[in-house]
């Protein structure tokens, strides 16, 4: 529920609707299935490893015992600042979500009040984080199967709302305009980033492990029970969003942040279904449900990113004030630098909220992709160690039947996203520097803090002979 929860956010209820505006239907449909097919191969690589080794440091821990100890650092680093950001772009969402209902109140005073709220939620104990996720994740879970079901109701009239004299859009708006291929494959490539920030959160399974009653048996039933729910809901809400609104409506979010109406219910295509068929108390009722989302996801990421925090301060990679536990054994300290980092929010003081949350959404995706990158090496290593060494894979409590083909093909769409982001507008020199900086920074900022570690820690990479597996030898 954890990893359900700390997918379903923004990147369905609110970011959906950029894939559209800017791929059309079809591409957006085509991009989340390849980046899901990507994630399922994650998945099972990172439920291998999770399953034989439950840590809270999860892939930065596996990173340094079979990649290098630098190349684990820097993923560790890297996955901390990956879901703080997304904290920040979580409470960027909630400002234009709460923008519907109170349109004159300055957007920073939200962030504030639900970064406070995220704080304390974290802050009173592991299980009180766990039993809000829960229900938080519930929630959203019944709230997307709502869609799908009156979406599909729409879709062949049976339900019209106030249209009642409306026919059913039938299939013309995969086929209006220039639909529903719009931009080719740059544009399918410039969404993919959004489409993987969408199913960012998955990879939360082997974070929670180390916490897990029995990480043996309920890391493989997550990963094979996880996936398919969430492809479920995008696929079938991506394709719902696609028959009912048409790409070029000019409500939906796009790159474009000023031609939309800050003040209009352009924030969510979720919304926007429910409005053109003249619900509007539903419209009210999926903005609440939305806003619960973004607090979902993003105190999911809070906990995510302050456990990692937490982990490398006790394997001696972070200051070790960072390791400091509570009586109720949560990592204060390492809490409050997260919460700090999520209040990069608040540049919406300074720049337009969309702006900000599109800014802050791609910073994250590219983040995310590297740490889904360092699972899939990290995996590859682990695999070919064993088998250099002669260990029966038999002896693993959890096997990915997809070796090697799995992590290779994770590794190769994961460069091809990370970059091919914004290439187009690159080249044509029609890309500012903001966005060239909030896209690529990531990637720098992680070969820096991995050869730096080297240099100064004189580190190698892990012989596959010198490999250490406890229990499997």
């Amino acid at each position: 529920m954890i990893a359900i929860g700390g997918s379903i956010g923004t990147g369905l209820f609110v970011a959906s609707g950029a894939t559209i505006a800017q791929a059309g239907p079809g591409g957006a449909l085509v991009a989340y299935l390849l980046i899901g097919a990507m994630v399922y191969f994650m998945m099972t690589s990172l439920g291998e490893l999770a399953a034989y080794m439950p840590v809270a440091g999860s892939f930065s821990t596996y990173g340094s015992l079979y990649v290098d100890e630098g190349f684990g650092f820097a993923l560790g680093w890297n996955y901390w600042y990956n879901w703080a950001v997304t904290i920040a772009v979580e409470l960027a969402a909630a400002q234009l979500v709460m923008q519907y209902w109170f349109p004159e109140v300055p957007g920073i005073w939200w962030s504030a009040l639900f970064l406070g709220l995220m704080f304390l939620l974290n802050a009173i104990s592991v299980r009180g984080f766990g039993e809000a996720e829960y229900l938080f994740a519930l929630i959203k879970v019944v709230t997307v199967v709502a869609f799908i079901i009156l979406g599909l109701l729409m879709i062949f009239g049976i339900l019209r709302g106030g249209l009642s004299d409306a026919a059913p859009p039938g299939l013309t708006n995969l086929t209006i305009g220039d639909a529903p291929f719009v931009g080719g494959l740059p544009a399918m490539i410039g969404i993919m980033m959004i489409a993987g920030f969408s199913f960012q959160g998955t990879e939360l399974i082997g974070v929670a492990a180390g916490e897990s009653a029995n990480p043996a048996r309920n890391i493989p039933r997550a990963v094979r029970q996880v996936f398919w729910r969430i492809l479920l809901f995008y696929v079938l809400a991506i394709l719902i969003i696609g028959i009912l609104i048409p790409y070029n409506d000019t409500s939906l979010l796009s790159k474009n942040v000023g031609d939309a109406d800050a003040h209009a219910i352009s924030i969510s295509p979720f919304t926007l279904v429910f409005r053109h068929a003249g619900l509007a108390m539903a419209a009210a009722v999926m903005n609440a449900v939305i806003l619960t989302a973004v607090l979902s996801a993003g105190n999911a990421g809070m906990y995510a990113s302050t456990r990692m925090l937490y982990n490398l301060a006790t394997e001696g990679r972070a200051p070790r004030i960072f390791a400091r536990l509570t009586r109720r054994g949560v990592p204060l300290v390492a809490l409050l630098a997260t919460a700090a980092v999520g209040g990069l929010c608040f540049l919406t003081s300074l720049f337009p909220s969309k702006a900000v949350y599109l800014w802050l959404l791609n910073l994250s995706g590219m983040t995310g992709f590297i740490a889904w990158l360092g699972i899939a090496v990290s995996h590859y290593r682990f695999r070919r160690g064993l088998m250099a060494q002669g260990i029966d894979l038999k002896r693993l409590p959890y096997r990915s039947r997809f070796f090697p083909y799995g992590p290779i093909f994770a590794f190769v769409l994961c460069m091809v996203v990370t970059l091919g982001q914004n290439y187009e507008s690159i080249l044509d020199g029609s890309a500012s520097w903001l966005d060239i900086v909030g896209t690529y920074i990531g990637i720098p900022l992680f070969l820096i803090i991995w050869l730096g570690y080297r240099i100064v820690r004189k580190t190698r990479f892990v012989s596959v002979h010198e490999m250490k597996f406890p229990g499997l030898k």
